[in-house]
Parts: C-alpha cells; sequence; structure tokens
C-alpha cells in the first residue's frame, strides 16, 4: 500500500490511541488518509411537526436543538483528529459525513472512488446499522475492498500470513486481485478451500492450484490446503482454519448471496462481518 490512499471510517466515540496506532503505522508505510468521520443527524420527529393555516411549518425546537449539539461534537471530534494527524506527521485530512441512515453507504461510496482501501473503526459497531451501511457502501458502491478488526493496521503494512477463502465465485477473484499488493508482502499465503466440488465445470480437479500457480507468478510464497466442513458452518470453519494456519489476515469475496437471504438466514460474509477477533479483507 506504499503510496495509496487508505480510508477510515470513524464515529463520535472512537478512541484515540487506537487511532493514533493506525497513523503510525501509514506513515511508516508512507500512505496517505482519507478520514471519514460518521454520525447520525438525529431522527426528525415528524408526529411532532405541524402545519399552520398560514405560513411555512413549525420545526419543533427540541429537534433543532439537538441537531445543534449533534454538529457541534462532531466539529469538536473532526479538530481533535486533525491535531492528532498534525502530531503523527501524515498525510490526508478529515471530512464529516452526517446524514440519515440510508444515505450513508452513497456518501461513503463518493469519497471511496479515489482510494486504495478502507478501513472501518469498530466504534462504528455499536449502533450496527451505520457499520452496515458503512461498509455496504464501500463493498457494493466503490471499486475498493474493506479492512476489518485491524486495530493497528498491521496488515496494511507487512501481513506475516495470509488466509485466503477460496472458490472459483467471482466475489472471491476480485477478493485476491485488490488484496494483491497485502499478498505480495506476506511471507506465507495459504489458499484454504472448504467443501470443494472437485470437478472440471466447478472448482476444477485440484481446486485452489490454479489461483496459488498465478500468485507464485507474482512473487508470493503460496501453500494449498483443502478442508472439509464437516456440516459445520463455513464461516466458522474458516476462522478456524485460518486460526490453524496462524494467518494474521483473512482474505475473502463477500455475499455471494444476496444481502437480504444473508440477513434472515445468516451466511459465511456476515459471520466474517460480525466477529471481532480475526483482521479480514473483504471485497465484492
Amino acid at each position: 500500500m506504499k503510496n495509496g490512499t487508505i480510508l477510515i471510517a470513524v464515529g463520535q466515540d472512537a478512541a484515540m490511541d487506537t487511532l493514533a496506532a493506525k497513523l503510525e503505522t501509514i506513515r511508516a508505510i508512507p500512505a496517505k488518509v482519507a478520514i471519514l468521520l460518521v454520525g447520525e443527524v438525529p431522527e426528525f420527529p415528524y408526529y411532532a411537526a405541524s402545519i399552520p393555516p398560514y405560513g411555512g411549518s413549525v420545526i419543533p425546537p427540541e429537534w433543532q436543538e439537538a441537531v445543534v449539539k449533534n454538529n457541534a461534537a462532531l466539529k469538536a471530534k473532526q479538530d481533535e483528529i486533525e491535531t492528532l494527524l498534525q502530531q503523527h506527521d501524515v498525510a490526508g485530512g478529515v471530512s464529516v459525513i452526517s446524514t440519515e441512515p440510508s444515505r450513508i453507504a452513497d456518501a461513503i461510496a463518493r469519497r471511496a472512488m479515489l482510494c486504495d482501501v478502507a478501513m472501518v473503526s469498530d466504534d462504528l459497531r455499536d449502533p450496527g446499522t451505520l457499520f452496515r451501511q458503512v461498509v455496504y457502501g464501500v463493498l457494493f458502491q466503490s471499486p475498493i475492498g474493506v479492512l476489518l478488526n485491524d486495530t493497528d493496521a498491521t496488515a496494511l503494512q507487512q501481513p506475516k500470513r495470509i488466509f485466503v477463502a477460496w472458490n472459483t465465485h467471482l466475489h472471491t477473484a476480485r477478493a485476491v486481485h485488490q488484496a494483491l499488493p497485502l499478498l505480495r508482502q506476506a511471507e506465507q499465503v495459504t489458499i484454504g478451500t472448504i467443501d470443494p466440488v472437485m470437478s472440471e465445470y466447478y472448482e476444477g480437479e485440484d481446486p485452489g492450484v490454479d489461483v496459488a500457480g498465478w500468485l507464485t507468478h507474482h512473487g508470493c510464497n503460496v501453500t494449498v490446503q483443502q478442508y472439509t466442513s464437516g456440516g459445520n458452518e463455513i464461516g466458522q470453519c474458516i476462522l478456524d482454519r485460518s486460526k490453524e494456519a496462524g494467518a494474521d489476515l483473512i482474505v475473502m469475496g463477500s455475499y455471494s448471496h444476496s444481502r437480504t437471504r444473508e440477513a434472515l438466514f445468516g451466511g459465511t460474509t456476515r459471520t466474517l462481518m460480525e466477529q471481532t477477533e480475526q483482521p479480514v479483507f473483504l471485497a465484492h
């Protein structure tokens, strides 16, 4: 990621020490940052708005006060982060997104267009609505991938072991292509396939060998492992196998099924997104 631009989405409650650790790593790469401070506009009380017989509508003063207070808190946080950038001598800037949750994905996507990778701060996980909208904006509306759970950005600088959850879906191939700068830096790359269909028209007769050859041509040190799930959930199998491989980063394609299906019934992407122990790079 040398000379790249790292998009970092944070919330009002982002811990400055955690952000400082990320900035120090990014400074050493070196890379530029685009920090987005994400906030949610107080919900408008439509039930309290009134329209008099003559003139404009009446906006509840309590809501106006809440908006002013929210904007002031965001501005104070923005100033704090800008000071942190100067202290760590990292190139970049801070901008604020304060809107309804349904519009956050669009706002994130516009800013991600000219970045190389996105990171999402853990403080956005509560409430989960903001976290999901930020991740969706990157995955579905921008050309880059998203890195989760990498608290000090070590996976960006020089990951030691990377576990690639491989299948022949387009989303997985995109994830590998987007993560190629990281894969080239790694000491060891493990291509892991779970319950592969060993057929010429599915996963191939020796699943994972083809992508391993391609990565080897790019200078990666690659091994291939084929696993059985044993009837367990695929996402948990990926987490377990990556731990066994000693991986400090998982690379995976996201949402091979629809978001609605995963929201209702769960799925591999949802499992990897909701866990907070292992760093994961997702692309769609």
